[in-house]
């Protein structure tokens, strides 16, 4: 077949095949209209397709060919196994390949894709929808997240977006819709709405310590309850002393209860630690009310005076006021009265709170009169002190006993471990004393997650010489994560006999916590789960 141009062309021609219903049908209306049979119908033809001769187009019988007959398959088929294999491993490094080139570039912003056939590479949907994470193709709207100075502009899919957001549903479908094709959202940081994204995109959670407040905003913001659960996880197990009250802060803004609850068991526990934080300078003055009201916090009245005062400087350096006592006093407010001071020891009110500059001459006053005076002032300041936390104590042994030849301590170390199934705080242990009278020991105490020392003190004791078991602590109570073993140590120096406790349990159940305990191989003393010394952990739960 030749062109108007005289080039060489090919023709197919696709033939209907009818059913046989129609074709009986077809040839009974023939011979009627027709009785001789001279009139026949023509053939069905829907379309004719030319292609052109310089080029030839495959099909799918060149790509997958049909398999030989059994008769002829014996002779060629190791050589085609060979090449299906040859050409399957190529295929799969191929697409492996193109795949990982695919996944970095979504972490680049104005993503595109260049292979045509992109969607054969991935098996799953969700595979398929993570490439459209952070993408110019097909992106249907535009962020501008941040503030101005910082804003990213950010691509994004109406559809995927609203599958994953009740509210970015009801911000493109809903009855208010706005078909804008830019939105703007200074309120959320760039890395934060990112990590929503990804989420919403490919059902990852990225999440990192500097950036997980702002993700549990965004999530909060746009409704993506699981990724809002899994920051508050995030949270819970990064939580510690030096960020508890800013979390706490956090916490009640997000209205979280249970990390509101956790953050305010790790600031009664390490009080001190807590207020003396840099993050405590950083909360807002509701949270600071909260914490100076809190009847269980477990440390000094002067460690409270002492942070009210670092709080107050850091709030005049935000309203950029001159930084002056009275201005402290100022932006302190009633806050300040919420300090127990008349609960302080004496010498601590003098050569603290009194000297500050905060107090007024007549408050400094009436507060020394408290002190002193049979008949006391009325004063606006609280006057009762904190309640704080009782501490517990997990006794391991069912019996004690002496023996003329033993226990003995020449510098050696009596060690065992233990896990809790729920989060305490050790403040220190029980140890015996002397089985020959009263006697002073010297005490190094020390506590260790996977040889990492994480508590330690160098204290002394004194017992009377009975068999109770005295207290010795750390300077501050050191926080337990539950599942994990920790090794509790201590060195003794003193008299050469005492008691040891026998019948040693490897479970003990106290309260709402329960304790395990096993063999240390830091024990060189003879300590162990059956016998020796440390028969007591001191705990805040």
């Amino acid at each position: 077949m030749v062109d108007a141009k005289g080039r060489n062309m090919k023709c197919l021609t696709f033939f209907l095949m009818l059913p046989e219903s129609v074709k009986s049908r077809s040839s009974k209306s023939s011979k009627a209209a027709s009785p001789s049979g001279s009139s026949k119908l023509p053939p069905v033809c829907y379309e004719i397709i030319t292609l052109k001769g310089k080029k030839k187009k495959k099909m799918a019988a060149d790509i997958f060919p049909a398999k030989k007959s059994a008769s002829g398959a014996n002779s060629g088929s190791s050589g085609a196994v060979a090449v299906a294999a040859s050409n399957a491993t190529a295929a799969a490094t191929a697409t492996s390949t193109t795949v990982q080139q695919y996944q970095q570039q979504n972490l680049n912003n104005n993503n595109t894709i260049q292979n045509c056939n992109w969607q054969g590479l991935y098996s799953t949907i969700r595979e398929r929808n993570s490439v459209m994470f952070n993408n110019e193709l097909m992106a249907d709207v535009h962020f501008l997240v941040g503030q101005p100075g910082g804003t990213e502009r950010l691509p994004g899919h109406r559809y995927v977006l609203a599958v994953g957001s009740s509210v970015f549903h009801a911000m493109f479908y809903g009855e208010l819709a706005e078909n804008k094709g830019e939105i703007r959202i200074p309120d959320v940081e760039p890395a934060a709405f990112l990590a929503m994204l990804k989420y919403i995109y490919c059902d990852e959670i990225d999440l990192s310590a500097d950036t997980v407040l702002a993700t549990l905003y965004a999530a909060k913001k746009y409704i993506v309850p699981h990724l809002a659960r899994a920051c508050v996880n995030f949270l819970e197990t990064s939580l510690s002393a030096k960020n508890a009250c800013v979390l706490l802060s956090q916490s009640c803004l997000f209205e979280e209860p249970e990390l509101t609850q956790r953050c305010w068991e790790v600031i009664d526990a390490q009080a001190e630690l807590a207020l003396r934080s840099e993050g405590f300078c950083d909360i807002d003055a509701q949270t600071l009310e909260s914490i100076l009201q809190r009847e269980t916090l477990n440390t000094k009245e002067l460690v409270v005076f002492e942070a009210a005062l670092c709080w107050a400087e850091a709030e005049c350096q935000r309203k950029e006021i001159t930084l002056s006592i009275d201005n402290k006093r100022k932006v302190l407010g009633k806050a300040v009265y919420l300090i127990r001071i008349p609960t302080m020891a004496l010498d601590d009110f003098a050569n603290g709170a009194a000297q500050s500059g905060v107090l007024t001459l007549n408050e400094t006053n009436d507060i020394f009169l408290w002190y002193t005076a049979a008949k006391k002032p009325e004063l606006q300041f609280a006057s009762e002190p904190r309640r704080g936390l009782s501490p517990q104590r997990c006794h391991r042994f069912q019996s004690c006993a002496y023996r003329s030849n033993q226990w003995r301590y020449r510098g050696r170390c009596d060690s065992i471990q233990f896990a809790v199934d729920k989060r305490v705080f050790i403040a220190g242990f029980g140890l015996y004393g002397s089985s020959c009278g009263s006697a002073e020991y010297s005490a190094k105490i020390e506590l260790k997650r996977q040889g990492v020392l994480l508590g330690h003190n160098l204290t002394k004791y004194f017992s009377d010489g009975s068999s109770n078991t005295f207290p010795v602590w750390f300077e501050y109570p050191v926080q337990i994560e539950p599942d994990t073993f920790y090794t509790a140590s201590v060195v003794l120096d003193g008299s050469e006999l005492s008691y040891f406790g026998q019948e040693g349990v490897t479970e003990v159940q106290c309260g709402k916590v329960t304790y395990q305990f096993q063999c240390s191989s830091d024990s060189t003393n003879g300590t162990g789960v059956q016998g020796g010394q440390i028969p007591e952990l001191i705990f805040y739960a």
